[in-house]
């Protein structure tokens, strides 16, 4: 299996293809990497970090694959960093998933119903048409939200079940309790487990757990399974080990969740 992860480098604070490049290992795959930008530290909670956009050498890094012939199972993509970037990923995946690969979209525009920095709806509806290409969409809440104009959870996955057959909506506070919302035919919803405070890198971690778990052939509903188990417990060992959480999550002591999956499934097959 070999998986191609678009998202940013933050030097320093786990998430992004830090993330990426250990958890989608664990799961068996190959993984490349297209960087959509360069940062010092990422951006929640640090200051004075720099920033370098890639945009010019995404293109040359493509063609370069070209010539080696390069296709991928999985494509997944984060962080993107203008609507210029959002218009280069389709065609990434045009040019580079192989026929009956998946496209997995973590939709990244904001938190706590707010844009990020630097997005806004005109970026939202850019990013909603890379959507509409996706077998699987992975937006938390806020970005349901952004998306659909729709702030109820149910509402926002009926949205965006229109334009994606697969939706999954992460980390929904409601008042009935704590929901994973995904699309199956039909809204299911799965209960989590909520710790208090917020944990930098949570997202990079399911979605890149999840993204491995789907290109290894589990089915949705138990990739999505382990990788809400993986979480969890990565958060809760980053709740008692971590002071400052801004410096991301110690998930790599529960990386054996997703080793062990991978490898009762292969005795079974």
């Amino acid at each position: 299996m070999r998986v191609l992860a678009i998202n940013d480098i933050s030097c320093v604070g786990k998430c992004s293809l830090t993330v990426a490049l250990p958890v989608l290992s664990a799961c068996g795959a190959t993984v490349d990497i297209l960087p959509t930008a360069l940062l010092s530290t990422h951006t929640g909670g640090f200051t004075g970090y720099t920033f370098l956009g890639l945009d010019e050498e995404m293109k040359k890094i493509c063609d370069h694959w070209e010539t080696l012939g390069l296709k991928y199972d999985v494509v997944c993509s984060g962080y993107l960093g203008s609507r210029a970037q959002i218009e280069f990923v389709r065609s990434v995946k045009n040019r580079f998933l192989r026929k009956g690969g998946l496209f997995v979209v973590d939709p990244v525009l904001g938190d706590n119903f707010t844009f990020y920095k630097g997005f806004d709806e005109t970026f939202a509806k850019e990013m909603l048409s890379l959507c509409a290409e996706a077998d699987y969409i992975l937006p938390n809440d806020t970005e349901s939200f952004l998306l659909t104009g729709k702030r109820d959870p149910s509402e926002a996955l009926r949205e965006l079940a229109k334009i994606c057959p697969h939706p999954v909506i992460t980390g929904a506070d409601t008042e009935e309790g704590y929901f994973l919302y995904y699309w199956d035919g039909g809204e299911k919803r799965m209960a989590l487990k909520k710790v208090e405070g917020s944990f930098h890198g949570a997202g990079d971690v399911f979605a890149s757990a999840f993204a491995g778990l789907l290109g290894r052939g589990f089915s949705a509903e138990r990739a999505l399974s382990l990788s809400v188990e993986f979480c969890y417990r990565s958060i809760l060992r980053t709740a008692k080990e971590v002071p400052d959480k801004k410096y991301g999550m110690n998930y790599e002591r529960e990386l054996f969740i997703l080793t062990d999956a991978c490898r009762e499934q292969d005795k079974n097959r």
